[in-house]
């Protein structure tokens, strides 16, 4: 037997990756949630239970609760480049 080294995230998961597929690619939504974190996740439906987890970025967390990696890594990495945007002057 053979150990998969990637799962496709659950169909339960959805509205997290939705979410974080939002902000990697949609300045709007990202806008939106760096106003208002709570209103863009009941906007796309992120279940209670990720909440703090996409708060914090918590990667570990977030890819137990279904994530996808790369969704997670892209996200923060444009929520960090929206709020500090000098961190990424030479990136």
């Amino acid at each position: 037997m053979t150990d998969a080294h990637y799962f496709f995230p659950p169909a339960s998961a959805y509205p997290l990756n939705r979410c974080l597929f939002g902000l990697k690619s949609d300045n709007a939504f990202r806008a939106r949630y760096l106003a208002d974190a709570q209103a863009a996740m009941d906007e796309v439906g992120v279940p209670a239970d990720a909440r703090a987890a996409l708060r914090d970025f918590d990667r570990d967390r977030l890819v137990a609760l279904g994530a996808h990696p790369y969704l997670v890594f892209m996200a923060k990495l444009r929520v960090g480049m929206d709020t500090q945007p000098a961190a990424f002057e030479y990136f």
